[in-house]
């Protein structure tokens, strides 16, 4: 377990949501215009933030829905061969012809699952 009154860190992430300019611009704006404005400046600046983090969800649900598409068409466009090559492979081949090509169909079924 973890203590509780000890040093925390942050890991550091992997892509800037703010970059330092921008905090130090914020904090020398705050000092500048006083405790009347704080409030202000701060709002401007968490609302910049929230603005770049509801666009980054909208571009993550983008690529998520692409990935999805081309997974479903990949799948789908092997099941759409498959049924002639199942059908050459069973009159040449025999069961060991059927197989590969069930195999090879597996092997697309896996490989669009996991790409990127």
């Amino acid at each position: 377990m973890r203590p509780l009154g000890g040093d925390r860190t942050i890991s550091r992430v992997s892509e800037e949501l703010v970059r330092r300019e921008e905090v130090q611009a914020a904090i020398e704006a705050r000092k500048e215009l006083g405790a009347d404005l704080e409030p202000q400046v701060i709002d401007a600046f968490v609302e910049r933030i929230e603005q770049r983090l509801a666009s980054r969800q909208v571009t993550s649900e983008q690529s998520l829905k692409q990935r999805r598409d081309h997974q479903r068409e990949m799948v789908l466009g092997a099941m759409g061969i498959s049924v002639p090559l199942l059908l050459i492979a069973a009159i040449f081949t025999g069961l060991s012809g059927v197989v590969v090509v069930c195999a090879a169909l597996a092997v697309i079924a896996v490989v669009t699952a996991f790409q990127r």
